[in-house]
């Protein structure tokens, strides 16, 4: 198996494909997208790279995140795992399946749901003007981070 496919991307951004994202929103009416780009945002409300959403407040938001899957993941799921300790906020996040990594275990695992997605992904890419649907190399996963007196569930 030639694993430099597997594990390779031009990008760590992946475009949540609309399919998905609209029944989510349909269900969770959300607010805000706090990592995105002008062009794949979902939300009116949106933060980018340059207005850097780790930074920002998503208190009193319905949060959908669909982070960069490079190394700085951990951050992102932190920073969800914070803002609804902390705030109360609501967050759906679509992420890779790594459950064994230190963020999966200190943030997720036997505190939120976890909707496991079967099969792969495909993720919508832009190049340029063409917008291409692309198979993810790896498992998917969504992840509800809220408080279980809101009786939420991602079913």
């Amino acid at each position: 198996m030639n694993t430099d496919v597997m594990f390779s991307s031009k990008s760590n951004e992946w475009g949540t494909p609309i399919n998905l994202f609209n029944k989510l929103n349909s269900k969770f009416n959300f607010t805000l997208d706090p990592c995105c780009t002008i062009n794949n945002k979902k939300c009116e409300k949106y933060f980018t790279i340059e207005t850097n959403g780790l930074n920002q407040s998503w208190k009193d938001e319905i949060v959908f995140c669909n982070p960069p899957y490079g190394r700085q993941i951990g951050k992102w799921v932190a920073k969800a795992y914070n803002e609804c300790t902390k705030f109360g906020t609501t967050i759906v996040m679509l992420i890779p399946s790594r459950t064994d990594t230190k963020w999966f275990h200190s943030y997720i695992y036997n505190k939120f749901q976890i909707m496991f997605i079967a099969g792969r992904l495909k993720f919508e890419n832009e190049d340029n003007t063409n917008l291409k649907l692309m198979p993810a190399p790896f498992p998917s996963m969504l992840v509800l981070f809220s408080n279980p007196s809101n009786n939420l569930t991602l079913e």
